[in-house]
């Protein structure tokens, strides 16, 4: 039932993402191996649409390593455990906390055992800021722990880049980007060697813009029409400061009529908006709105169309608020 339940959920969750983000692009998918554990280690940008880009478009069905502040509440820690994310403590959880870390590596490592998969974002926190920053050595400590205990397994590390046309804004293009696997064929001795090996096969393939003056790049990059998903189009243009394939910047107009059609969605957004203390998960909370609450926006109009003295109004709103939505995905000429 949990299997079914979650296979349910991913299937909901994809149709709901390629409904928020205009396109999602995935390269790669002849780099993910089979029949063999796997440990993704991604960059970190988009809070929780991470994750749910990742457990969508991959048929590794992960787990997920987790910032352990989020699983305080004991309801809200079985529901993430039932939805296959295990807690991870930092320091900055408390010296006492670390130790606990030790139950989700034997979790890790049953899953692993058995061919699964383990998603980590080993860079530790999320950003913004279109770069790798240094990696943890949490894979690295999962990898040989693994070995240790179970000598005939023999896990890899998959590289994962996730790139974002605008991270805070629907209608925009995602990009995900599967490396080729690393193999962990070395003693745990030279664990150092591993984590500069996936650290530099990730800067081959996240778009890394140079933090001197990097607002101003980003902004030059943004203006030419640049592919900010592109890591290639964007070290073209860092160059060369050449774009070889001009994308559009999305018009206010999709954006005013998206709020327009879907008004009670976006006043929750406007009274949810200023407790958001991270501006990281505004997209997080903008798709979690739009995943729970227009179904039933979409529902509640088709009842008034199909019942109501204002059924014609409520028709009217019904398909304005459906075509906003595909022309929200709909790329500007």
């Amino acid at each position: 039932m949990k299997n079914f339940v979650n296979a349910v959920l991913r299937i909901l969750v994809k149709i709901a993402l390629h409904g928020y983000f205009r396109k999602i692009i995935v390269s790669g998918k002849e780099n993910i191996p089979k029949k063999q554990p796997v440990i993704l280690v991604a960059n970190h940008q988009n809070a929780l649409i991470d994750p749910l880009l990742l457990a969508t478009h991959t048929r590794l069905k992960p787990w997920f390593l987790t910032r352990a502040s989020v699983f305080k509440k004991p309801f809200i820690a079985k529901v993430l455990h039932f939805i296959r994310m295990l807690p991870v403590y930092r320091v900055r959880d408390g010296f006492s906390t670390i130790q606990q870390n030790q139950h989700t590596f034997e979790a890790s490592f049953e899953v692993l055992k058995e061919n699964g998969a383990v998603v980590i974002f080993a860079e530790g926190s999320h950003s913004l800021i279109r770069n790798v920053r240094p990696l943890s050595k949490g894979f690295t400590r999962l990898a040989f722990g693994l070995k240790e205990k179970y000598p005939q397994c023999e896990p890899v590390i998959l590289p994962v880049a996730l790139e974002f046309g605008a991270h805070k804004r629907s209608g925009s293009q995602v990009r995900i980007t599967y490396g080729k696997a690393i193999p962990v064929d070395m003693p745990a001795s030279k664990s150092g060697l591993l984590t500069k090996k996936v650290e530099k096969t990730l800067k081959e393939l996240v778009v890394e813009i140079p933090n001197e003056n990097y607002e101003e790049q980003l902004e030059q990059l943004l203006d030419a029409g640049v592919d900010v998903t592109s890591k290639s189009a964007v070290d073209q243009f860092l160059n060369t400061h050449q774009v070889k394939h001009e994308v559009s910047t999305p018009t206010s107009l999709k954006n005013k009529l998206m709020k327009i059609f879907h008004f009670p969605l976006y006043w929750i957004w406007l009274a949810i908006s200023p407790k958001v203390e991270d501006r990281v998960f505004e997209s997080t909370f903008k798709f979690l709105i739009g995943f729970f609450l227009a179904p039933f926006w979409y529902l509640i109009l088709l009842l008034l169309a199909l019942g109501s003295p204002a059924g014609s109004w409520a028709l009217a709103i019904l398909i304005m608020a459906w075509i906003a939505v595909l022309w929200n995905k709909t790329p500007q000429e």
